[in-house]
C-alpha cells in the first residue's frame, strides 16, 4: 500500500529471462522553507519529521540559536512557513567541554540500533541518524535520504525537547564529511559515531572542536580517529 513515504511502483526484472514486477520504493519530496515571508531553501527529503528537519537544518545554518528562536511553524502543501522571534546573530563557535564518557561496547550498540531500519530493508535508500543520551538511552531515530538531512532531524528533535547535547553521541550510517562534524558542533554533541569514514578535513575540525570521532564502527571493531580518552 502507498503512503507518504513509500511509492509502489511497477517494472522489469532481467536476469536469465525478463519478468514483470513491482516494489515499493521512497517517494523524494520537495520541502521549500519560507523564513519571515522570504524563500529560504527547498529541500529534497523523505516526507518524515518535517518539522523538526525544519528546526534541525535552520540550526545547522546558523539562523536560529535554538527552537525558542522560532515564533511559529506552518507546513502544508510542501511549504514551511516560520516566523522567527526576532533577529539572531550567529553565535561563535566554541570549544566542546563534556564529562562525556561512553563505553565501547555502548559505541557498537548505538550503530547497531540506527541500522534497524524497516525502510532501508525494504527499500535499501536511505540514511539513518540517532541521538544516545550518555551513549545508552535512544533519544531520537530518524531516516532521510540524505545523511545530513537524517542529522537535521534528530537534532531539531533534541532542541524542540531542550536535550542536553553535552551528554550525546550522535550516530550516523553515512559518511563523516566536514558538514557533519559542523552540525554537530553547533549543537554541541561531544561523541560522534558512524558506520562510514570521516574525511581529513572532518577530522580536522573535531580535532579542534573537543569532538571523539569513531568511524567504521562495524561489528565489534572501529577506529577512533579523534579525542579517543572518551571512549573507555
Amino acid at each position: 500500500m502507498d503512503n507518504k513515504i513509500l511509492k509502489k511502483v511497477e517494472y522489469i526484472k532481467v536476469d536469465v529471462g525478463c519478468a514483470a514486477a513491482d516494489e515499493r520504493i521512497v517517494r523524494e519530496t520537495a520541502l521549500e522553507i519560507h523564513v519571515d515571508g522570504k524563500r529560504f531553501a527547498t529541500a529534497m527529503l523523505m516526507a518524515a519529521m518535517e518539522k523538526e528537519f525544519v528546526i534541525g537544518h535552520l540550526f545547522a545554518q546558523g539562523v536560529i540559536k535554538g527552537a525558542e528562536d522560532i515564533a511559529s511553524i506552518a507546513i502544508k502543501n510542501n511549504i514551511a512557513k516560520v516566523t522567527l522571534s526576532g533577529i539572531k546573530k550567529e553565535p561563535a563557535l566554541q570549544l566542546i567541554r563534556s564529562a562525556l564518557k561512553v563505553r565501547k561496547e555502548d559505541v557498537f550498540d548505538c550503530v547497531r540500533a540506527i541500522l534497524k531500519s524497516e525502510i532501508f530493508a525494504e527499500t535499501e535508500t536511505v540514511h539513518s541518524a540517532g541521538l544516545f543520551l550518555d551513549g545508552r538511552e535512544a533519544v531520537c531515530i530518524a531516516e532521510d535520504l540524505g545523511r545530513h538531512h537524517a542529522l537535521d532531524k534528530v537534532i531539531g528533535y533534541g532542541l524542540l525537547r531542550n536535550v542536553d547535547f553535552s551528554r550525546v553521541l550522535a550516530a550516523s550510517t553515512g559518511r563523516m564529511p566536514a558538514e557533519m562534524i559542523f552540525r554537530c558542533r553547533r549543537a554541541g554533541i561531544p561523541v560522534i559515531a558512524t558506520k562510514g569514514v570521516p574525511t581529513n578535513l572532518a577530522i580536522e575540525i573535531a580535532e579542534k572542536a573537543g569532538i571523539t570521532v569513531a568511524g567504521l564502527v562495524r561489528g565489534d571493531t572501529m577506529i577512533v580517529y579523534c579525542h579517543p580518552h572518551k571512549i573507555e
